[in-house]
Formats: structure tokens, sequence, C-alpha cells
């Protein structure tokens, strides 16, 4: 007797169909390795001139799976294109673009990254603090543009030993940047959605709190309504004019507006943003600021990262046709 495809699969094929969902310039880096298991539909490669909902409509109605593929927006009404729809991949650890409230609704599951990027995002954090504090970017400018020769030697940056840092978020990225910065002498506080005994820090309930009692903020949490603005006008008056923002979260965590007049009237010490609010547009005030060091949302970003997030997709993949348990799994809305 013959086996029969599975739901979803390419007729013929004997694999089932993945749906990539992603914005035209952002590539897939492990497409390579998702198309040795899978039938990839990608409209941006297999039908760039046809509307993404008529490729939907005509291509995947019986789409089981879906990769959504860094920064793009999965709404609703993109949902409900795909009635046969029971698994998101997201390629990102915050999954804030994507219609939860729709998926759990749909009873669609969802996963994301996971740990994949906690270890090379929580590098980075530590090396936009050094950087800020120390002024290593705007040193090599002073270098580049001959400065050095011309105004001699360049002005002191500070310390980082010894710094008061709250950590906003105490998850997998939160306590890899924590682990970081003891060996550096740092006094470290969290402030997270409830206190955790696991950890030895101390604990604040509000982000306010936090900040009163911080020389420098990380952000590490993610964002949802809850969090969103939760670095506001009140949060930066009490960190003071020798306060630092380190953000590897989300734009929308701080109130960007908010942030350049408090940096521009130096009400700030200075900022280190990987993230922001209108990605790839950034305020452009920020531009011309020696204490702000910008980062295109690349935190995460290392081969070796790629190539675990890769083996982490065709896994939950793999799970999800074979009805076993998903990795990874967002709970809630």
């Amino acid at each position: 007797m013959s086996s029969q495809p599975e739901p979803g699969a390419e007729p013929g094929s004997g694999r089932p169909d993945v749906l990539v969902h992603r914005l035209p310039s952002f590539a897939l880096p492990f497409l390579a390795l998702l198309c040795d298991h899978f039938t990839v539909l990608d409209p941006c490669t297999d039908s760039p001139d046809e509307p993404a909902h008529a490729f939907l409509a005509r291509r995947a109605g019986l789409t089981r799976a879906l990769v959504c593929v860094g920064p793009i927006p999965l709404p609703a009404d993109t949902l409900r294109l795909l009635p046969s729809l029971r698994l998101v991949v997201a390629t990102t650890t915050g999954v804030d673009k994507i219609d939860l409230r729709e998926c759990r609704q749909r009873g669609i599951a969802v996963t994301n990254a996971g740990t994949t990027f906690a270890e090379d995002v929580a590098d980075y954090a530590v090396a936009l603090l050094l950087d800020v504090l120390r002024r290593m970017s705007t040193a090599d400018r002073y270098v580049r543009e001959g400065s050095w020769l011309k105004n001699g030697d360049y002005p002191l940056g500070f310390k980082l030993r010894g710094k008061q840092v709250g950590i906003v978020g105490l998850g997998n990225i939160g306590s890899h940047v924590a682990k970081r910065l003891q060996p550096f002498g740092c006094d470290i506080a969290y402030n997270s959605r409830s206190k955790k005994p696991s950890f030895p820090y101390p604990y604040h309930a509000s982000v306010h709190d936090l900040a009163t009692n911080s020389d420098v903020l990380i952000l590490c949490c993610t964002l949802t309504e809850e969090t969103r603005h939760v670095i506001d006008r009140e949060v930066m008056t009490v960190l003071e004019d020798r306060g630092v923002i380190i953000n590897v979260g989300r734009g929308g965590l701080i109130n960007e507006k908010e942030l350049v007049q408090f940096l521009m009237r130096g009400e700030l010490g200075g900022a280190g943003l990987d993230v922001f609010e209108d990605e790839p547009n950034v305020p452009k005030e920020l531009l011309g600021l020696d204490n702000v060091v910008l980062s295109p949302h690349s935190a995460a970003l290392t081969p070796e990262s790629f190539e675990a997030l890769g083996e982490l997709t065709v896994s939950n993949l793999k799970a999800f046709f074979s009805n076993q348990p998903l990795s990874c799994l967002v709970q809630g809305e």
C-alpha cells in the first residue's frame, strides 16, 4: 500500500511545504539547510512581482508551517490568508511583531529563537557599555580625522569597575549580561516581571526604583504593551547627567523622543543603542553626539548564532511534522 503525502506537502515531493515570511531585503541565512528538508515557499523569490496576498491565496492555502524571518510584522490579516497554518517559527527572540492573540485564538503554536542569541547579545551589551564609558568609537574617529595630532590628548573616559548596573529583564540575555559584568566589579541589580530567587542580585519591583539606584541601565526585556516606553522621562531624570542607557532589547522600550532631548541637553551621560523605534530610521540628532554609540540592530548577528538558529528552526519544523514536542514555545499573548 502506497503512503499518502503529508498535508501541505508538494505533490510528488514527499516533503512538507514551509512558507518563508520575510522582507525582500532580509535574506534567510540558512535557506539551503531548510531546502534540504522541506519544500520552501518564498514569495520574495518564487513570485517577486505578484502581490503577497495573491501568492498566499494561490500557493499557500494548505501550508501548515511558516518561518517568520527577522523584523517583519505578521498581523492577523496575513494569518487569515493561511487557513491551514498551525505553526509559526520565529527566527527572533522577541515576537512583538507577531499577532499572538490571533495565533492563540486559532490554535497556532509559536516558537522563537530561545537562547540562541543570548550569549552574543550579552557580549554586545557589555561592548556597548564599555564603548560609551571609555569613548572608544569617538577616540577612533579622533585619531582617523587627525585630531590627535592637531589638538593633543583625547578627553578622559569613565571607569566601569564599581558602577551600579541595573538590568531590565533578567532572562536569558540579562542573566548572561550580569555574569559578564561580575568580573568587572560592578554592583548588579535588576527588574523583571517577578523576583528570581535563584539569582543573588537585589530586585527592584519598578524600573523607576532600579534607575534611582543605578549608574547604568541595560535593557534586555521583551517589548510588550506593559514595557513599551518603560524608559520614560521620569526614569531618565533619576539617572541624572552621568547615567548611561544601553538598549539591546527593542527600540520601543525607550521613549526615543525624550531620550534625544535628554542627551542633547546633557541631562543624560550617554547611550549605547542597537535598536530603535522606527528601524532603520535613526533620529538624526543622535548622529552627531559623541556620547552615543549606534549600531544597526546587529547584537545577535554572528555566523555561529545563525548556524545554531538554523539547526533550531529545522529541528522544530521536523518535530512539528512528526507530532513531536516543540522547543522554545512562546506562551500567552
